[in-house]
């Protein structure tokens, strides 16, 4: 599957780019949130092609776009399901006691480290939103 390999090479190219990028910070970086935020971005930067290409009426290179993504979320964790999320935010707004939209950061900075890899960020903080809005 000549797709697929292209796919996990490019993953692999960009995880072995960004580790060598932190090699040169002072600080060391935990591999596993590391791999986990390269992917993330990996998907977050074909998500914006999908968006250009369909604009553009270039619906093979968005189809091609969303095969790589499908590659690339297997090697996240497991996504969370509504429900879950639901209860994480549930928990969330009364840990942090928000009331208002005023607290959505506090809601996030509490909700952020429990989905990192496992819900889309853009997802929950919507959903956050539409519960304290």
């Amino acid at each position: 599957d000549k797709e697929r390999t292209a796919a996990v090479r490019l993953i692999l190219a960009k995880i072995k780019d960004r580790d060598i990028e932190l090699r040169t910070q002072a600080a060391p970086a935990d591999d596993d949130a590391m791999v986990t935020e390269v992917l993330q971005k990996m998907i977050k930067q074909r998500r914006d092609s999908i968006s250009q290409y369909e604009a553009a009426g270039r619906q093979e290179l968005a189809d091609r776009e969303h095969a790589e993504i499908a590659v690339i979320q297997e090697f996240l964790p497991a996504q969370l399901s509504e429900a879950e999320l639901d209860q994480m935010i549930t928990a969330a707004i009364a840990e942090s006691g928000a009331e208002s939209m005023k607290d959505m950061g506090k809601v996030m900075a509490v909700l952020k480290p429990q989905v990192q890899g496992r819900a889309d960020i853009g997802t929950v903080s919507q959903a956050v939103k539409q519960r304290l809005g």
